[in-house]
């Protein structure tokens, strides 16, 4: 019997240790799920919302603006989040295009963009492209991140705190290795995962306006997890909870009073 029991020990330790090494070599995998398209593809579904081009000095598709016309509106910068690719956004456009200029950023590997996606490449772009935006225009600059990307956003954040006037965060979290663990509890993730976007870390050395939405339902990213980076805020902040929606099923529907509400608290506590 003692050795059936052994036997059976062993077997499960080499699962295990098996899982183990493919969520250790396959986890950008299990992160991002980039979806990509031909620049024209890009171009055409973009244009259906009315969205121009963002291009950097080579020339290359770094995201897509509205057309409001004065370079001295606030601008609103978005991350989106780790499925599809920046023009499948287009509903952020319409909600906030009223109160500013809005730009959808692009990742690197997705859409008709060039690269690989990961903490580092995504870090760096996004860097490159709020130097480009402060450059283009004269307003204020808010930026905003919808789940994956709102490890984007408050790390720019945190990192140009002088630079950000404001943050609207879409279903964040405190850490992806927060949200990772909840996923995995068998597993170390803690000591696995090489893409973790600290959220709660970066926001330490930012100071600005935070608004934030979740979805009370969300089953990618537990509530819990944002109403953490919310709490431990000590900023200025206002939250907005769907309380019976999941993290796909949010209505962004451009008549929803949330968001000229979001709009008006980063815009009126801002400097």
């Amino acid at each position: 019997m003692w050795d059936s029991i052994f036997v059976l020990i062993r077997v499960v330790a080499l699962v295990y240790v098996g899982l183990l090494l493919v969520l250790a070599g396959c986890q950008r995998g299990m992160i991002y799920y980039p979806t990509r398209a031909g620049e024209s593809d890009a171009m055409a579904m973009a244009a259906t919302d009315g969205l121009e081009p963002w291009r950097n000095g080579d020339g290359e598709i770094i995201g897509w603006r509205s057309s409001r016309p004065t370079d001295d509106a606030d601008a609103l910068l978005l991350f989106h989040g780790n499925a599809g690719f920046a023009a499948h956004r287009g509903y952020l456009v319409r909600g906030f295009e009223p109160d500013f200029a809005v730009y959808l950023f692009e990742y690197p590997g997705y859409g008709a963009r060039s690269g690989k996606p990961s903490e580092k490449t995504f870090y760096a772009a996004g860097e490159e492209a709020l130097d480009q935006l402060m450059e283009e225009r004269s307003g204020r600059v808010f930026l905003g991140g919808e789940s994956l990307g709102s490890g984007v956003a408050t790390h720019l954040a945190g990192a140009h705190s002088d630079r950000v006037s404001g943050l609207f965060l879409i279903t964040p979290f405190s850490s992806l290795v927060d949200v990772a663990r909840s996923h995995y509890p068998i597993f170390p993730v803690r000591w696995l995962m090489r893409d973790r976007y600290e959220s709660a870390k970066h926001l330490e050395t930012y100071g600005g306006p935070i608004a934030v939405l979740l979805a009370g339902r969300d089953e990618v990213v537990p509530a819990r997890f944002g109403q953490k980076l919310y709490d431990g805020y000590d900023g200025p902040k206002q939250i907005w909870i769907q309380e019976d929606r999941s993290h796909n099923t949010l209505d962004y529907s451009p008549t929803r009073v949330w968001w000229s509400e979001v709009a008006e608290f980063l815009q009126t506590t801002a400097p």
